[in-house]
């Protein structure tokens, strides 16, 4: 059902009063709609580990693809509205928070970062809409958090076209996207470059990648280029190398932890309900002393990670917000996340492991988005070296 107050539970220290009117009705529409239309059936498609195709317009009419661009029609939003309406995603569903991170984040603001002014007003409008679907071709089979430095996807450019040749995997969304962005090593110069490659080009292939056990709507698939040409005008004219990417990965990590604070919601607000109906020794649970400590060490969490987030995105509206503030707020926020899906599971006893009973999927999602848009050694990493002045990677 759809909920009965504009306020969550969860919001003990009403943080969503400080987004504007404006702002604060969109966010009562995708909760809304994710009430009504999603939660019914995401754990069916859960199960399955099939995508709702049915939901994607529904959701491109919310506006939440690619919000931060004037192209969009969205671009009067904030960051903290941003990173919101990823949290209530997340409440209900975080595979459907990821797809449209995917979607609306990483390729959306590869082409709003490094996009010419052509390939903004040509692409943006279509993706907002989701007319066309896209995915962000990064991470590789043997490179991952080396990215910068172990990309083994390589572009050769002749004449006016590139050819690419390499191999990605974990590739949200490339089983069904019309255009992928590739990032790629330029043979020429060693520097990285990213090209937006339309799925049906010849060498392209994606394949899905079965038996995940996190996640499971999100469609990753395994990603193979042989000798696939793509034209001059299609890559990114504004990328040069790996740190205008990290660009991009900036605006985009601060994300996942808003989606880790929904999931951690989400898996909260079923603990808590259970708490009030489940009795043992004749009184509901959530009577007992050492359960309502389990509740409140989650409630705990959820604030603090609320309030990190709500600051770190300020910063980013500031345009002061550092690649390190975002990976502290991934590293910390993910690991709070972690541990209070594992309280809210604990509340719920054995019923916690059964998919029906709201915990279990956040439980296991909080998987996925603690590792993904960097671990938390690598976010931890990159804290270090802003505040030490010493770089410890490898």
């Amino acid at each position: 059902m759809p909920p009965t107050t504009n306020l969550l539970e969860s919001d003990f220290y009403f943080f969503q009063d400080q987004l504007s009117d404006r702002e604060n009705e969109s966010i009562y529409a995708i909760r809304s709609f994710f009430e009504t239309e999603v939660r019914p059936i995401a754990n069916d498609y859960w199960a399955r580990a099939e995508m709702p195709f049915q939901l994607v317009p529904g959701i491109a009419q919310l506006g939440i693809f690619g919000p931060e661009w004037e192209e969009s029609r969205q671009f009067e939003n904030s960051a903290v509205y941003r990173g919101w309406t990823g949290m209530e995603m997340a409440r209900v569903d975080s595979s459907l928070t990821t797809f449209s991170g995917v979607q609306g984040g990483l390729a959306m603001g590869a082409l709003g970062v490094g996009g010419s002014e052509e390939q903004r007003a040509y692409w943006l409008p279509k993706m907002a809409t989701g007319e066309v679907m896209g995915a962000f071709a990064l991470t590789e089979p043997l490179s991952g958090s080396d990215t910068a430095r172990g990309l083994n996807t390589f572009a050769k450019r002749h004449g006016d076209s590139w050819t690419l040749n390499g191999a990605k995997r974990w590739i949200g969304n490339a089983t069904f996207a019309d255009v992928v962005i590739v990032w790629a090593r330029d043979r020429a110069d060693d520097k990285v470059k990213g090209f937006i490659v339309r799925t049906d080009s010849p060498g392209f292939a994606a394949t899905k990648i079965e038996d995940k056990q996190s996640l499971r709507i999100v469609q990753n698939a395994d990603i193979t280029l042989v000798d696939v040409e793509v034209s001059e005008e299609d890559r990114l004219q504004n990328i040069n190398s790996f740190r205008d990417l990290a660009v991009v990965l900036r605006l985009t990590r601060a994300g996942v932890a808003w989606q880790a604070v929904g999931n951690s919601i989400g898996a909260y607000e079923a603990a808590l309900a259970y708490s009030k109906e489940r009795l043992q020794f004749g009184r509901p649970i959530g009577s007992h002393q050492l359960v309502q400590e389990l509740l409140a060490n989650a409630l705990g969490n959820i604030t603090a990670s609320i309030a990190m987030c709500m600051q770190v995105s300020r910063l980013l509206d500031e345009g002061r917000q550092t690649d390190a503030q975002s990976a502290l707020a991934k590293a910390f926020v993910t690991s709070r996340a972690r541990e209070t899906v594992a309280l809210c599971r604990e509340v719920l006893g054995g019923n916690g492991i059964v998919l029906g009973y709201g915990v279990a999927k956040p439980f296991a999602d909080a998987e996925a988005i603690y590792t993904f848009e960097g671990t938390r050694q690598m976010n931890t990493l990159i804290v270090g070296r802003a505040i030490t002045g010493f770089a410890a990677f490898v």
